[in-house]
């Protein structure tokens, strides 16, 4: 059994239900995506499912980013691994990296194609980079599972391809809110359809195409 499970789930604001009740479990080897217009809870949804799973090892990129500006992208990424180091090596980081800790993640920025930003405040950067740092992060963290809010939305074509293709192979499964159908049904292999809360639709990826799912936006 999945130990990413949801059971008879539900979110309130104040005393108004707006999400669930819902049951769901996130098997090794999927990658989910959460579809719907805005306000069908999708954000709601990735929430919920942090709250109740980050005593486990999960990563989480919120829409927001949680980038810090004043910080170096390097730094943003290192971040990831905080709670993974002693205090005195964190406060060390900041004035002096490690050489390791440095090829490492200038590793990781090449491949999402932002290595020549690495000591760049994230404060300059446009939303493109912004999320790219947000990506380099989580896939540095590492971890069961990946919940995500909108990966790629500031990225075109191509640069939201590539990292789609990153970040649901550098985890064993991942929960993404998506707003572009083609990716979503290219990359993951599960859709889940929300809309006012429910779960309207639940179904294997290659079992669809994105006509198929029109109607729920």
């Amino acid at each position: 059994m999945s130990d990413f499970v949801l059971q008879d789930a539900e979110a309130h604001y104040g005393a108004t239900r707006v999400l669930g009740p819902l049951s769901m479990g996130i098997e090794p080897g999927e990658h989910v995506a959460l579809i719907g217009k805005s306000g069908a809870g999708k954000s709601t949804l990735l929430s919920l499912m942090y709250d109740r799973w980050q005593a486990q090892p999960v990563a989480l990129m919120p829409q927001a980013l949680g980038l810090v500006d004043t910080l170096s992208v390097f730094h943003n990424v290192y971040m990831g691994r905080l709670d993974r180091h002693r205090w005195w090596r964190n406060l060390a980081t900041l004035a002096r990296p490690f050489r390791r800790d440095v090829d490492e993640i200038a590793a990781l920025l090449d491949e999402v194609g932002i290595g020549e930003k690495r000591w760049t405040p994230c404060g300059e950067l446009s939303g493109g980079q912004r999320q790219r740092v947000a990506a380099a992060r989580v896939l540095y963290q590492q971890g069961a599972l990946l919940l995500a809010d909108e990966p790629v939305s500031a990225l075109d074509g191509p640069q939201a391809s590539s990292l789609m293709g990153k970040l649901t192979q550098g985890y064993p499964r991942s929960v993404l809110a998506m707003h572009d159908l083609d990716l979503a049904l290219g990359f993951c292999t599960r859709i889940v359809g929300l809309r006012d809360g429910a779960v309207v639709l639940d179904a294997p990826s290659n079992t669809l195409d994105s006509a198929s799912l029109q109607d729920l936006y």
